[in-house]
C-alpha cells in the first residue's frame, strides 16, 4: 500500500509509524502542511494518517485547514483506512460530528489506559501509553471506544468496523520524539494532577520501546480490518 501521513508541526513527527510502515513493505509520503504543502489528493493514496499536531490548531483553524477537512471528509466518506492521532484524531472525531473540547486536566507523561468493555482493539486489557494533550474529543456516533485514562475517560475510537481510527493517546513516540515535544506543553494551562515533568518521562527508557508492540497491534489491526470491509 501507498499511505500519505499529514504532519502539522516539526516537533509532531511520524516517529516509529514510518519504520512500522517500511517494515511491513508499504511505500509512504510525509506531506508537511506546516510548511506550506498542499495536502494530497484522495485517489493519490491507499490509506491516509493525520498526524498530532499544536493544539492551538484546533482554536485557530491554521489557512490548509478548509482542504484537509475536506480530503478527511473524501476518506471518511470512501473505503480507505484513515487514521488519527492527537491533533488528527480530533480532526477525525469533528468530521464524524463529535464534538472537541478542552478537558478538565492536561495530560502529559506515562499514563495507564484500561480498555472499555466493548472495545474493538487488540490491546491488552491495562497498559502505559504517552499523553501529550489537553484537548478532549467526545465519541462519534456509531463509533466503539479504546478506553480510557483516569485524566482522559475517552482515548481513542473505532468507527466503520475498525476502518476508521482516532488516538488521543500516543503509541507511536519515540525517546527522541518526545524530546522535541518538551518545548511544547499542551494549551490552554489547567490542573496539574497528570503533568509529568521531564525526568519522570525519560526515567525509564524501556517504556519507549514498550509501545512498539502496542502500535503494532494497532496498525496491523486497522488495515486488516479496512481491507476485510
Amino acid at each position: 500500500m501507498h499511505i500519505h501521513l499529514l504532519q502539522h508541526g516539526p516537533a509532531h513527527c511520524p516517529a516509529r509509524i514510518t519504520d512500522w510502515l517500511t517494515s511491513m513493505g508499504h511505500s509512504f509520503t510525509v506531506f508537511h502542511l506546516y510548511d506550506g504543502e498542499l495536502a494530497p489528493r484522495p485517489n493519490d493514496c491507499d490509506a491516509l494518517i493525520v498526524l498530532d499536531g499544536p493544539e492551538t490548531l484546533l482554536m485557530e483553524p491554521p489557512d490548509w485547514y478548509k482542504a484537509e477537512d475536506k480530503l478527511i471528509q473524501r476518506l471518511v466518506d470512501s473505503q480507505k483506512p484513515l487514521l488519527g492521532i492527537g491533533l488528527g484524531a480530533h480532526y477525525i472525531a469533528i468530521a464524524l460530528g463529535a464534538i472537541s473540547a478542552p478537558g478538565t486536566y492536561p495530560e502529559t507523561g506515562w499514563h495507564r489506559i484500561t480498555l472499555a468493555d466493548d472495545s474493538p482493539f487488540d490491546l491488552p486489557e491495562h497498559f502505559d501509553a504517552f499523553m501529550w494533550h489537553r484537548q478532549v474529543f467526545s465519541l462519534p456516533d456509531y463509533a466503539l471506544p479504546l478506553g480510557g485514562s483516569p485524566a482522559a475517560p475517552l482515548q481513542g475510537f473505532a468507527w466503520d468496523a475498525g476502518r476508521v481510527v482516532g488516538l488521543l493517546c500516543h503509541l507511536e513516540v519515540t525517546q527522541s520524539s518526545a524530546a522535541d515535544l518538551m518545548g511544547e506543553p499542551p494549551t490552554p494551562p489547567g490542573l496539574n494532577d497528570y503533568i509529568q515533568d521531564d525526568e519522570e518521562i525519560f526515567a525509564t527508557p524501556k517504556r519507549f520501546t514498550h509501545l512498539a508492540p502496542l502500535l503494532d497491534r494497532v496498525l496491523t489491526q486497522w488495515l486488516r480490518s479496512a481491507s476485510a470491509a
